[in-house]
């Protein structure tokens, strides 16, 4: 079955950065578009980014030009590099993937901003 294990949160401090990986197994990886959400304490899951399976990316405006989305297909990763991280991005973070119309998750990862 497909699986999706998120890694690579922890507590930063802010202006700090982390990468999150998303490993997929039990599917074709190359051929699906890989998403980044995230879900704050008392707030609705929000997408982040968006990689095709072409490698076309998309942002939403308050992680544009800070964070990057990105894939190795030979490894079956999808990663979330994070710069210049702020309070406000403290969440778990989660990736998902689409396959025959079924929408798989991964458990999430914390990332948790603070000074």
């Amino acid at each position: 079955q497909v699986q999706l294990v998120e890694s690579g949160g922890g507590l930063v401090q802010p202006g700090g950065s982390l990468r999150l990986s998303c490993a997929v197994s039990g599917t074709i990886f190359r051929i699906y578009a890989i998403n980044w959400y995230r879900q704050a304490p008392g707030n609705q899951r929000e997408l982040v980014a968006t990689i095709t399976n072409s490698g076309s990316t998309n942002y939403a405006d308050s992680v544009k030009g800070r964070f990057t989305i990105s894939r190795d297909n030979a490894k079956n990763t999808a990663y979330l590099m994070m710069n210049r991280l702020r309070p406000e991005d403290t969440a778990v973070y989660f990736c998902k993937l689409v396959y025959s119309g079924v929408e798989y998750w991964g458990q999430g990862t914390q990332v948790t901003v603070s000074s």
